[in-house]
């Protein structure tokens, strides 16, 4: 996974970013503070995270294919332009249906 910071200050097509990858994950941070974070992932069908818990909210944006993202052990599938808040300290874990980007925003508090 990659980690530098966007250019700020230029127009961004988050969506062109960054391509697929034959079995893989990749992510790019677009801003990074301590008081959250916001940045890009993109998995390939059938590729996802594993169950686990954050200490933040997290809010995922999903900009293009589809994913089933599952909160609490509820799954929810999301394609294009829908999104949905993952709470703190609540297992989630997400899988690729097709292959799918996502805008992924983490708030500190």
């Amino acid at each position: 996974m990659e980690n530098s910071e966007l250019e700020k200050g230029k127009k961004l097509n988050l969506e062109g970013i960054i391509d697929y990858a034959k079995g893989a994950v990749v992510s790019k941070t677009i801003i990074k503070k301590e008081t959250g974070n916001v940045s890009l992932f993109v998995f390939d069908k059938g590729e996802g995270l594993s169950e686990h818990t954050a200490p933040f909210d997290a809010m995922v944006q999903v900009i293009d294919g589809k994913a089933c993202i599952i909160i609490g052990g509820v799954e929810n599938n999301l394609e294009k332009g829908e999104s949905i808040i993952m709470p703190a300290n609540i297992t989630h874990a997400l899988k690729a249906i097709t292959p799918f980007k996502m805008i992924l925003t983490m708030v500190k508090s």
